[in-house]
């Protein structure tokens, strides 16, 4: 750990390193900027319809794993139910980039009011689809808002919040995320089984009529009203956000089908992946020519200080783990224990409860401690071994254990929820945080479509290796070639009469999952080595810029509603 004087030395010259800039040994901030504001109702009002926005992006991420076997047999999408799932992530993933960037040349308020439409406009097709070819369509429109729900929400509150303060209020929004990431297969479960699978995503509809007026009466933040559209419009990274989006999607198409649609050795999974990456290489090089992107869409210079190049891969590595829990332990509850959709979703409770309070005791810590390491190395760790205790499930498991081993990974992932982003921001000047937080929420998605994607190969590469003992040639068939996830369900595997075949289906799944927890043991000791290489770095307590707070406030003067209780002490 770093004493005050070193760490105060250290965050001089890793913003000197990031930015260009000469270290310095002491940072002028502009007047009127004040620190420890006196939240007033206006902030509170904004910010509760922040976390409400928030709220529905989560539920829409997670919502689909328990009632995408309804909607499989419902448009008899059998073939094509991975795109189901994961266009959603696919969408969220490829806009942040641009919504980091063009946050600064739009502002923050018309971006998020257009995520919240297009997120209402894909709710609305995908409850009212009736083809995989809508179904789909409207899960990309929806990925696209919730991207953009996301990344915006985390970009505004940094705007009004200075860094040391923001963990307490970050670890606000994301204990509302965690509800709705947890409380999603719990709710998807009940609408499969009592409703309609429909319901998933009408239940939007209603909410975003309360977060949109809230949203458009509240958020009035400043932004350049005197820079002509053409001009902003000019500013825009073009060639960069289509080579990274066309090299995210090549490479996610061929993990997403590999194993499902085609064999991994197959050309049509290496020559995308293959494609990608020439993109990727391509990408990264436009990005550090001035003269081709001189305001890139992902500016190099983020991770150029050691310590925010490894914020930025534990990040990419939570995002993976989160989503891995989040997917795979209900598949567990309903095709080992044999559950309800609607059962498995209370039974995943324990995730929510636990993973909630700590995202907030992360967040509080860093608050009152400045320090972000801590939490970082603790929730890594109680990940490394949530994992590792995973692998001892099976069919005979208690509900102390499964209950008691979820309370462990999910701790981990709550205290990570609020512990990255700090990272992030403390080396780099207030100016880049848009950039920065777009680019970390474009990381954490990516890693959420990992999360997803690398468990299931594994468990389904798992299944065919295991499918040998079921002596059913039928149902052999029925799961093998990426088909098991979606059949891994309580009512399938109950119809199966013969109690032996039952018996080793049930085995080929516990295998499978067996080794999808040994695999992100591995996920989860990368993440440790990142949080190792994170060095500590005192957050700023007042903000540096006014720029996209307040209206009325850019400058400071009479119009302030939000009125300063403290001085600032840069050198605590």
């Amino acid at each position: 750990m770093f004493d005050a004087a070193s760490s105060s030395d250290d965050q001089a010259k890793v913003v000197g390193a990031t930015n260009g800039h000469e270290p310095s040994s002491s940072i002028e901030l502009p007047a009127k900027v004040e620190p420890h504001q006196a939240r007033g109702w206006r902030f509170w009002a904004m910010f509760i319809s922040l976390c409400i926005t928030s709220l529905l992006s989560a539920l829409d991420a997670t919502i689909v794993s328990t009632v995408l076997p309804s909607i499989v047999a419902d448009i008899k999408s059998e073939s094509l139910y991975v795109w189901a799932l994961n266009a959603f992530f696919l969408s969220m993933t490829t806009i942040q980039p641009l919504y980091g960037q063009t946050a600064n040349i739009f502002g923050r308020r018309w971006l998020i009011i257009a995520a919240i439409v297009l997120f209402a406009i894909g709710s609305g097709i995908c409850g009212g689809a009736n083809s995989t070819a809508m179904f789909i369509a409207g899960r990309v429109i929806l990925g696209a808002g919730g991207g953009g729900i996301n990344v915006m929400i985390d970009m505004v509150v940094c705007d009004l919040v200075p860094q040391r303060e923001r963990g307490k209020y970050m670890g606000l929004v994301f204990a509302v995320f965690s509800i709705g990431t947890t409380l999603g297969p719990l709710l998807g479960g009940v609408f499969a089984q009592s409703v309609s699978w429909r319901w998933a995503f009408y239940i939007n509809l209603p909410v975003v009529a309360v977060a949109l007026p809230l949203i458009i009466i509240f958020l009035r933040v400043n932004y350049d009203r005197e820079t002509h559209i053409l001009r902003k419009l000019g500013r825009i990274d073009y060639v960069g956000n289509f080579l990274l989006t066309a090299s995210v999607i090549s490479v996610l198409i061929a993990i997403i089908s590999a194993d499902t649609v085609h064999p991994w050795g197959s050309w049509r999974t290496i020559v995308p992946i293959v494609i990608g990456v020439l993109g990727h290489i391509a990408f990264i090089i436009h990005q550090g020519i001035p003269k081709l992107a001189p305001e890139p869409t992902v500016p190099l210079h983020l991770f150029r200080a050691r310590s925010a190049a490894a914020a930025f891969g534990l990040t990419f590595v939570h995002g993976i783990l989160q989503y891995w829990l989040v997917y795979f332990i209900p598949l567990y509850l309903q095709s080992v224990k044999r559950y309800s959709p609607q059962y498995a979703g209370v039974a995943f409770l324990p995730s929510v409860l636990i993973t909630i309070p700590f995202a907030i005791i992360s967040g509080g810590f860093i608050s009152a401690a400045n320090r972000y390491r801590p939490p970082q190395l603790v929730g890594i760790g109680l990940l490394v071994i949530g994992f590792g205790i995973l692998t001892l499930l099976d069919r005979n498991s208690s509900t102390g254990e499964w209950v008691g081993y979820q309370i462990v990974s999910a701790a981990g992932a709550g205290l990570l929820l609020t512990c990255t982003l700090p990272a992030i921001q403390a080396p780099v000047e207030e100016k880049y945080v848009a950039t920065a937080t777009g680019t970390w929420g474009f990381l954490r998605s990516y890693g959420s479509i990992w999360g997803v994607s690398i468990p299931s190969a594994i468990f389904n590469a798992r299944v065919n290796q295991m499918l040998h003992i079921v002596q059913d040639e039928g149902i052999r068939n029925t799961l093998s070639n990426g088909a098991a996830y979606e059949h891994g369900t309580a009512k399938f595997i109950n119809a199966i009469e013969n109690i032996g075949i039952q018996s080793s289906v049930i085995e080929v799944y516990t295998a499978g999952l067996r080794l999808v927890w040994q695999v992100g043991i591995g996920f989860a000791g990368l993440g440790l080595i990142f949080a190792l290489l994170v060095q500590e770095i005192p957050m700023l307590q007042q903000l540096e810029t006014n720029e996209f707070g307040y209206e009325g406030k850019k400058g400071g003067g009479k119009n302030d509603t939000e009125k300063a209780v403290a001085p600032a002490d840069l050198s605590s």
